[in-house]
């Protein structure tokens, strides 16, 4: 084998081969391993020196074991050297029966009676490959017909709808698994216990000081009213706490002071479980905007407007079957 692929090819070969596994089994992000670690550099290096020096041993190894033998001996060595292998034999042989011609011997049996300015055409059968992919696509074909226009199995706009909801249900399982990935446009209120639990935590350890343990309000505002300098609302408090408050008089931009997005997520969620309770004595008065839900705001009326319409279709209907009475009497 070794004699069949010449070192020029084989060297690259085995080189690029090491790499490849260096590659898929050194962890290394989006840089290459030996980028992104200059040892790994040295060792590949490394080994292309020991293949080119392992190449040079084999060569000169062969030229003395050739020099040793009589002339004899060198005729045979020469004349199998120079004899085709049996991979390359097989592989001209296995060629020339899938292209199917024949021979220029034997050309004068298919040549055909007529020709033109003296060009003569040969009666040669199709290519075996050709033929049998023929007959692979008929087979292809009636495989087709039978599992999706007898069996209705599901075509591909049917497979893309299914696989597009799949994608989206793991998209919506993986956010509920990476909380992180929030921002103040993605954000919703968090209801469960641990989250509330762990904002109340974070509150308590960061807020109080300014906003007192009731939501009173002190340094800061009141939270407990319905007022709001900055927005209510999750997405406005969770934009307040992570990007900070008015500048020069407002509260820092937590996110810089290294709150997580869950983190700041989980206690805007709990700065709204004081909407609505009562504060103890001394708390701040309102200050800002009373702030409505413009979305909720937006839902209701839509559902007035559907009401109303549905209404007024009933009212035409019994119009209409009062009419029809009137002129059936």
């Amino acid at each position: 084998m070794r004699h069949l692929i010449p070192s020029y090819i084989r060297v690259p070969v085995m080189f690029l081969a090491i790499v490849g596994l260096v590659e898929y089994f050194i962890e290394s992000g989006d840089q290459p391993a030996f980028m992104e670690q200059p040892v790994i550099l040295l060792f590949l290096l490394l080994v292309l020196l020991v293949l080119l020096a392992i190449e040079g041993i084999v060569g000169s190894m062969d030229n003395i074991l050739y020099q040793s033998l009589d002339e004899e001996a060198k005729a045979r060595y020469d004349a199998k050297k120079a004899a085709p292998s049996k991979l390359a034999a097989w592989i001209s042989n296995t060629y020339k029966k899938l292209v199917g011609s024949k021979p220029i011997e034997e050309e004068s049996e298919i040549i055909l009676d007529h020709n033109y300015d003296g060009i003569k055409e040969l009666d040669n059968n199709l290519p075996p490959w050709w033929v049998y992919s023929f007959y692979l696509t008929i087979i292809f074909g009636v495989v087709y017909m039978i599992r999706y226009h007898v069996l209705n199995a599901d075509g591909q706009f049917t497979e893309y709808e299914i696989e597009y909801a799949e994608a989206n249900k793991a998209i919506e399982e993986y956010k509920k698994n990476a909380k992180n990935l929030v921002d103040a446009n993605t954000v919703e209120v968090l209801t469960e216990a641990s989250d509330l639990n762990a904002g109340k935590a974070i509150y308590e350890g960061k807020c109080v000081v300014c906003h007192r343990n009731d939501g009173g309000g002190g340094i800061g505002p009141n939270l407990t009213d319905e007022y709001w300098i900055l927005g209510g609302g999750i997405k406005n408090v969770f934009r307040t706490i992570s990007e900070g408050g008015r500048d020069g008089k407002g509260m820092v931009s937590w996110k810089k002071e290294g709150l997580t997005p869950l983190e700041m997520a989980q206690v805007a969620s709990y700065v709204l479980e004081f909407q609505g309770t009562v504060p103890g004595d001394g708390a701040k008065k309102a200050e800002g905007e009373i702030w409505v839900d413009e979305s909720a705001t937006e839902t209701e009326s839509d559902a007035i407007d559907e009401n109303t319409e549905e209404e007024s279709m009933e009212d035409t209907v019994k119009t209409e079957e009062a009419t029809s009475v009137v002129s059936n009497d």
